[in-house]
């Protein structure tokens, strides 16, 4: 069997170029394994090769998708190779996103064969589990070993066309994707077998998973807003100028705090927006438009509300998965009730 022709995709990090300041680096192709790809190379032993890797900075690649996969496809394409492997990316949010965008956009555009690794809660998850094989990983490069070796024998064996099982005998993501098949038991007596299980509280699988929802119960009401302590928290991005915590512009792995003590509005002089998913210019030109410090301010002044809490809350809601906005949510909702608010706004673009 011909040797495993491999592209292998990796960040400005374990590149060894650099940590968040060099996350704005543009794409380069390095020919061979570099970083945790030697280790995949040592893996894959005969049967496979990493004829180059790609790397490319976390926040290039999320902020000029676009443009940034169109010329990865260009580098890659004179290598003739039979698979792009991307990661693993752990828990971390933009580098899952990119690994799972580059990966499942060369698997259409050149025919070839896909694969990355993450956890369950990385954002690239729900984004592209559909597109491609995602192999589970732990939450760190702790697992780094663990998770090289599975990635280097499942790769090996898409190419020898093996069939692959479900996802809990080969240990990937659950894709949410349904095949036709037989089976020796039709539909209704398979579906009285699991309805006699459920009564007999027997374990059972559905056949048709639904999708869950989490239920929240309304908290109760406000007796007299004049007395009321209210709060601003918003996904629309809004960050004082020069955005200090780097909120990412796409797919948030964090939030911020920020004072509001000394503003009674705000302006483009020293706020602005960090959002990459609409159009910035009205949010840029006047940052009330999403967090109303103005208005909140005059019915402060009015005695319609008690007072402004002295902080707003701020993320981006773009591509942000949902296992990390429950993250900030739990965070900004304890730091809430420390300081005894009693309403949130809650306002997005």
């Amino acid at each position: 069997m011909e040797k495993l022709k491999i592209i292998h995709y990796i960040n400005q990090f374990y590149a060894g170029i650099g940590g968040e300041e060099k996350a704005d680096e543009p794409p380069q192709l390095i020919k061979g394994p570099v970083g945790p790809g030697i280790a995949l190379q040592a893996a894959l032993g005969e049967s496979g090769d990493i004829v180059a890797t790609v790397v490319c900075g976390d926040s290039t690649y999320t902020e000029k998708m676009d443009e940034t996969r169109e010329r990865i496809k260009e580098l890659v394409k004179p290598f003739n190779f039979d698979m792009i492997i991307a990661g693993p990316a752990f828990n971390a949010g933009r580098y899952g996103v990119a690994c799972g965008d580059v990966a499942s956009f060369l698997q259409k555009e050149l025919g070839v064969f896909a694969l990355t690794g993450m956890y369950p809660e990385n954002p690239g998850v729900d984004l592209y589990k559909k597109e491609l094989y995602i192999l589970e990983t732990k939450n760190s490069a702790a697992d780094m070993r663990k998770a090289i070796k599975k990635m280097a024998t499942f790769a090996l064996r898409m190419k020898q066309n093996d069939v692959i099982e479900g996802y809990k005998e080969e240990g990937y993501i659950k894709r949410g994707l349904r095949r036709n098949y037989f089976n020796d038991k039709r539909g209704s007596e398979r579906a009285v077998d699991m309805l006699i299980s459920k009564m007999n509280q027997r374990p059972y699988e559905t056949e048709y998973s639904m999708p869950e929802f989490d239920r929240v119960k309304p908290g109760n009401s406000i007796k007299d807003l004049t007395k009321a302590k209210i709060a601003i928290v918003t996904s629309g991005g809004i960050v004082p100028k020069g955005n200090p915590d780097h909120i990412e512009s796409s797919s948030a792995s964090k939030y911020g705090k920020y004072s509001i003590k000394e503003f009674n509005n705000l302006s483009n002089m020293d706020h602005e927006t960090a959002h990459g998913g609409y159009d910035p210019i009205f949010a840029n030109e006047d940052a009330d438009r999403v967090v109303p410090v103005d208005v909140l301010r005059d019915l402060e002044k009015e005695g319609k509300i008690g007072k402004l809490h002295p902080y707003f809350y701020s993320t981006t809601g773009n591509g942000t998965a949902v296992a990390s906005a429950k993250k900030f949510a739990t965070d900004i909702a304890l730091d809430l009730k420390e300081n005894k608010v009693d309403a949130v706004i809650l306002t997005s673009t």
